[in-house]
């Protein structure tokens, strides 16, 4: 029976990818609704922090034997072969866009792969280092990086540089950390801070969403002076929403508890159903109503389905490159026969 621990990392995983989805489904809305782009920056300033920190967490078997082998079987041949997939996908769908097949420049959400692979190698050398040198040096580096104009979404470069202090601190993080968080005065005073920095967001006048994806340079976003600073400053409050979030973070289990350990999936495949979206006359619809309500409930519908067991049988062999659902299924099915 899985631990408490264990309910906990499931449920934030789970409802991580979900936001995950509920980000891409409303990004369409934000220039025209102030409410959407509110939640938009909200949801986006811990969604992927909080998702980096368990990654980086649940990493510290790095230095056993095999471990980078399995890392890379398990995140970079996944994404070679989505990577093509989406690419032909993208061809069809928007009428001829370019073929051409660029392993090295990540199609839209397939980042996260490469990105995740790079930080799980990264320890090797920050590790060696004691933790509060390794975190400022990480940190230093992420926000460096965004002076240089040409790091950017090739090979995921950016986002693996500005993101990995996240990963480094769940690395470093260690259970009692989590339980600590569990304090009435702490989860109190979490919610408290939340809702501050939702109302905050409302009245921030022409934030750039930029800021908060770690993709794009100071020059691209138009501060090479004060970028660092600002970047500073995202990194502050990502990290204050990301111990906020695993604050209010529930224990016990839920019935989506279990689908928190086939987020890779929903990760995945979610990208064809929101670009399909996104090119739909359904896009024109729900903007005309900008009713968040209906964007809420297909986003957990579409995570939902992508978690059952049925999708992962399809698709297990593309993304985990076996076919043990089919086997238990087939077996199972002869058991009864």
């Amino acid at each position: 029976m899985a631990s408490k621990r264990e309910y906990y990392f499931d449920n934030a995983k789970f409802i991580l990818i979900f936001l995950v989805v509920f980000g891409h489904f409303i990004q369409p809305f934000i220039d025209d609704h102030k409410i959407i782009m509110t939640i938009y920056h909200f949801v986006y300033s811990f969604h992927m922090p909080a998702f980096i920190l368990v990654s980086g967490y649940f990493a510290k078997g790095f230095r056993k034997e095999g471990y980078i082998k399995k890392t890379a079987k398990k995140l970079l041949i996944p994404y070679l072969i989505f990577q093509l997939i989406y690419t032909i996908y993208y061809y069809y769908l928007y009428n001829g866009q370019s073929l051409l097949f660029e392993p090295f420049n990540p199609q839209w959400s397939l980042w996260f792969l490469i990105s995740l692979f790079c930080w799980n190698v990264m320890l090797y050398a920050y590790t060696k280092l004691p933790m509060k040198w390794s975190v400022t040096i990480a940190v230093l580096v992420g926000i460096g990086v965004g002076y240089i104009p040409f790091v950017e979404n090739y090979l995921s470069l950016s986002r693996t540089f500005v993101f990995f202090p996240l990963f480094l601190l769940g690395f470093y993080c260690k259970k009692e950390h989590f339980t600590a968080l569990k304090r009435p005065a702490v989860q109190v005073g979490s919610g408290m801070l939340l809702l501050a920095i939702l109302i905050g967001y409302y009245f921030v006048p022409d934030f750039n969403t930029g800021w908060l994806l770690g993709s794009k340079s100071y020059e691209t976003l138009s501060q090479e002076n004060l970028g660092g600073l600002i970047r500073l400053a995202v990194y502050l409050v990502s990290i204050v929403m990301t111990v906020a979030f695993f604050s209010l973070l529930p224990k016990r289990q839920f019935f989506f508890t279990s689908w928190g350990t086939h987020t890779l999936y929903v990760y995945l495949l979610h990208g064809f159903v929101i670009k399909y979206f996104r090119s739909s006359e359904w896009l024109d619809v729900i903007n005309d109503t900008g009713n968040i309500a209906i964007l809420v409930i297909a986003s957990l519908i579409l995570t939902l389905l992508l978690s059952t067991k049925t999708i992962r049988a399809i698709t297990q062999p593309l993304i985990e490159l076996r076919i043990s659902i089919i086997k238990r299924f087939f077996n199972v099915k002869q058991e009864g026969y």
